[in-house]
């Protein structure tokens, strides 16, 4: 139907019919008033000039430092390998979806994931609850800018010791290097080093939980457990290799939980206490933790994740952030210490397709489109006050890309 159609006849009685979009036409004694209301228009208004967050200043710190950065959990799904497989053309292709953070993982002297899957380079494939994913999705790691990976996870074992040793064997091809899970005993005994920025440093990675599993006896050694005792010896072997600074990763708490449970903060005050153990980064929860100094000790209890579409998606498990630390020599020559942690909150967009997305680098894009905007800078207001949780506002910790 034509948007107005008017009678050719005067008819019964002389009325008029009309149908006109955007008119309203209100029969009064008078006469008739006719109001326009206009016609909707898909694009809507314009949008209001964007409220740009600007990228904030680096972290300043004198003479020769050193920048980690760890991620969140790597949880490739189905559904992510469909996206994967869409990106690549029908060949699995994920460093698109990585891409967004790649800017300022790549920047970092030393930039560490965690991978919570085993990984294939043939199907079937699978998950969850046991996971098995793609060999592809090491080499967009790489592409992203990660140096290496904790591999110690509660899906470690999901596909048994050949399923450990294919991941593995895809991190070393993409040139990934790994901590947590080993193919011999010989490999668990030897600390996994990294020089970053001319500084060793070691990566230490371990899980509380095997996914319901127990290791066998005969390969006890093939996944870290995380007991204090282990740690505790494990960062005293690191340093006597070498490192100057000595970082640890956990795969613990309660899925879903933004708060730390009993066991995580009780091995938490236990690693505190120890000399050779500079960080620890926490994953597992699948939701952003909050940070804490215990003593003089920074414990990031839970990153989120970086990369994964859960069976049911909701702002907790999209949202995660990428915590870097800066370390500087001490003043007095005594090794490397903390001078500035930096939460920088992260995002997993859905649609129009699965995309990692780094909230300050999108919140200081003007072109980003305003109701996206707000999603975003809602994440990043929930991002920081669970990071802020436990004591950590007013401190070396900052929340990067807030209002503030």
């Amino acid at each position: 139907m034509s948007s107005t159609e008017r009678s050719s006849g005067p008819g019964p009685g002389g009325k008029v019919a009309r149908a006109a979009l955007g008119l309203i036409v209100v029969a009064a004694a008078a006469g008739v008033v006719t109001y326009r209301i206009g016609l909707w228009r898909p694009s809507g208004p314009a949008d209001p000039p964007a409220k740009v967050r600007p990228v904030a200043e680096p972290v300043a710190a004198t003479g020769k430092t050193v920048t980690i950065l760890a991620a969140g959990a790597i949880l490739p799904g189905p559904e992510v390998w469909d996206q994967a497989r869409r990106d690549g053309g029908g060949i699995f292709d994920f460093a698109p979806m990585m891409a967004g953070a790649k800017k300022t993982v790549s920047a970092a002297d030393l930039a560490l994931c965690h991978l919570g899957t085993p990984l294939a380079a043939e199907g079937p494939f699978s998950g969850p609850p046991r996971y098995v994913a793609p060999a592809g999705v090491a080499k967009a790691i790489a592409d992203t800018g990660f140096d290496g990976c904790a591999t110690a996870s509660e899906d470690a074992l999901d596909r048994g010791p050949a399923g450990l040793a294919r991941t593995l064997d895809a991190l070393d091809q993409a040139k990934v290097g790994h901590s947590g899970t080993y193919k011999s005993k010989a490999q668990s005994q030897k600390p996994r080093l990294y020089t970053a920025n001319g500084v060793k440093v070691a990566h230490l990675s371990y899980t509380l939980t095997l996914n319901g599993g127990k290791l066998p006896a005969e390969r006890d050694w093939s996944v870290a457990r995380a007991t204090e005792e282990k740690v505790r010896n494990d960062a005293r072997d690191a340093r006597q290799a070498g490192a100057s600074i000595v970082v640890v990763s956990i795969d613990w708490g309660s899925e879903t939980e933004h708060e730390p449970d009993v066991d995580q903060q009780e091995l938490a005050r236990a690693i505190a206490t120890m000399d050779d153990v500079d960080v620890v980064f926490g994953f597992g929860a699948h939701v952003v933790q909050p940070a804490e100094r215990i003593g003089d000790k920074w414990v990031l209890y839970g990153l989120g994740d970086f990369l994964s579409r859960h069976p049911q998606p909701v702002n907790g498990n999209r949202e995660g952030t990428m915590m870097r630390v800066t370390f500087s020599a001490g003043e007095q020559g005594d090794g490397w210490k903390v001078r500035a942690v930096e939460a920088l909150p992260t995002f997993i967009d859905l649609n129009p397709g699965i995309r990692v997305v780094d909230l300050e680098q999108a919140l200081a894009d003007p072109g980003v489109p305003a109701g996206r905007r707000r999603i975003y800078e809602a994440a990043v207001d929930r991002i920081e006050s669970h990071v802020l949780n436990r004591g950590a506002a007013g401190t070396v910790l900052k929340v990067r890309a807030t209002s503030r």
